[in-house]
């Protein structure tokens, strides 16, 4: 599922590894796969210098890339710089195999939520830092935020960016 809506008139086909420049107004895609929430960072002693240095842990960077990888197939623009946002998301996750058909029943229907790890903010945290600079120009524009966790057959993220 992916949508978009310019607020350009003419459309012109970017070369390969160019991104689109054009200003948009609302862009939804799909990410497939269980969402993952933004771990934290590693602080480990410099075995050579014995000063301390942080380091994101490599999960991390390739779901951020991964993120920013599907918002690129859908040929997302840019928002303007002063513009406010919103983001939603969708946090899909798949029930376990292991529970009841009437218990699976009751968490495809949505009566049951999933309360579980990944909380709900690292996830949004990961898909904004994610976003930040490609769909984007700051976080800062992000003056609503929305997620939601809910059981689907298939584990995958939807996320929505649209002008307020």
């Amino acid at each position: 599922m992916s949508e978009r809506v310019s607020s350009g008139g003419g459309r012109r086909t970017p070369a390969a590894g160019e991104r689109r420049s054009e200003l948009v107004e609302r862009i939804s895609f799909t990410v497939p796969g269980p969402p993952q929430g933004k771990a934290r960072a590693r602080t480990v002693r410099n075995k050579y210098t014995g000063k301390p240095m942080s380091y994101t842990p490599e999960s991390t960077v390739l779901y951020e890339n991964w993120i920013r990888t599907c918002y690129m197939q859908v040929d997302g623009g840019i928002f303007e710089r002063n513009e406010a946002l919103l983001i939603g998301v969708h946090a899909y996750f798949e029930p376990p195999k292991s529970v009841s058909k009437t218990k699976r029943a009751d968490m495809l229907s949505g009566k049951l939520r999933p309360l579980k790890k990944p909380d709900g903010d690292n996830i949004l945290k990961v898909v904004c830092d994610a976003l930040n600079g490609l769909a984007y120009r700051d976080d800062i524009q992000l003056a609503e935020k929305h997620i939601y966790k809910e059981y689907a057959e298939k584990a995958r993220l939807e996320i929505v960016l649209m002008k307020i």
